[in-house]
């Protein structure tokens, strides 16, 4: 059997955030699944830059089926996990399920990758004090506030914490990732 990686989510998830990681680590050999506040159909969203806009913006992305609810997840079955950024992380980061099941990812020191706004989720956990890490430039003050040391580049690894800024950083946040589960977490 394939070792299994967890990716939690939510609607409003940035699409690309979500479906890179799941096509390339199954590509490793991984078994993907994602979770989501129940398990149901989720509304992703694409988020792009426009030429004069000061900030990014958001439009309709893909639909995608959540395979399982976090009450329903057992992290010791899971080798590793990835939180995607979009807006999802800002409302998830306040569910209690998720707050266990991530928290239990870091006290048993397995591999997760955070992108863009995910480490809201990981910093809602505690899990970012005294760490480096990196996410949308936007929340460098609130990856300072919670105690970690942001720094603004492709892809950041702390021990088995790897993060990127958003999606144009997939390759080497991927890369990066990869580097660390093959090390700690190989396919079986």
């Amino acid at each position: 059997m394939a070792a299994k990686i967890l990716i939690v989510t939510g609607d409003a998830a940035e699409s690309l955030e979500v479906l890179y990681p799941y096509q390339r680590l199954r590509e490793e050999g991984y078994e993907v699944h994602v979770a989501a506040p129940t398990a149901k159909k989720l509304q992703f969203v694409v988020h792009d830059f426009v030429d004069g806009f000061d900030t990014y913006t958001e439009k309709p992305g893909y639909t995608w089926p959540a395979d399982l609810a976090f009450s329903d997840v057992d992290p010791g079955q899971y080798v590793a996990l990835v939180i995607p950024g979009g807006r999802a992380p800002e409302y998830l980061r306040n569910d209690p399920e998720l707050r266990k099941v991530t928290k239990a990812f870091f006290d048993a020191d397995k591999p997760v990758a955070q992108i863009c706004h995910g480490p809201l989720l990981t910093a809602a956990v505690g899990a970012l004090n005294g760490r480096r890490v990196t996410a949308y430039p936007a929340l460098e003050p609130d990856m300072w506030a919670a105690g970690a040391a942001f720094q603004d580049s492709e892809a950041v690894v702390d021990g088995v914490l790897v993060s990127a800024r958003s999606w144009p950083d997939h390759s080497a946040w991927m890369r990066a990732f990869i580097s660390v589960l093959r090390a700690k977490a190989p396919v079986q």
